[in-house]
């Protein structure tokens, strides 16, 4: 069992998701990606809330909602930690489902400043290639 720390996650404050949304959005993509695996231990709601600045009951409610759907479950004395996955690693869509509402904003944002799509496409591609 592994247990990381606050820095864990990050929030946009001028954001217009509320941040509970933003901490959900971060474990399932770390999740997904693998960097969280079943049985890691998550950081605490206080540690999270004060690392992040925010009210513990919105770290509490995210990690509430995350446990109601399977993603985590609570361990007496531990914590929240990631829970056994009932089945194989996700799949390609379902990775692609927890990108979309990011590509969303992306699209959003580059017609309000009236970027050339194409041009928007290539600097997505270089920036993924940078990250590999």
């Amino acid at each position: 069992m592994t247990s990381h720390t606050a820095t864990l996650f990050s929030i946009a404050t001028g954001s217009s998701e509320p941040i509970y949304r933003q901490l959900i959005e971060q474990v399932r993509r770390l999740v997904a990606a693998g960097m969280l695996a079943p049985g890691d231990a998550l950081p605490s709601v206080r540690e999270v809330a004060l690392a992040l600045a925010v009210n513990p009951m919105t770290v509490s409610k995210a990690y509430s909602m995350l446990e109601a759907e399977g993603l985590l479950s609570r361990a007496r004395g531990i914590g929240m930690l990631v829970a056994e996955r009932r089945s194989a690693a996700p799949s390609e869509a379902e990775r692609l489902a927890l990108i979309h509402p990011t590509m969303e904003r992306l699209a959003a944002e580059a017609r309000q400043l009236e970027l050339d799509p194409a041009t928007v496409l290539a600097m997505l591609e270089k920036l993924l290639k940078e990250q590999s």
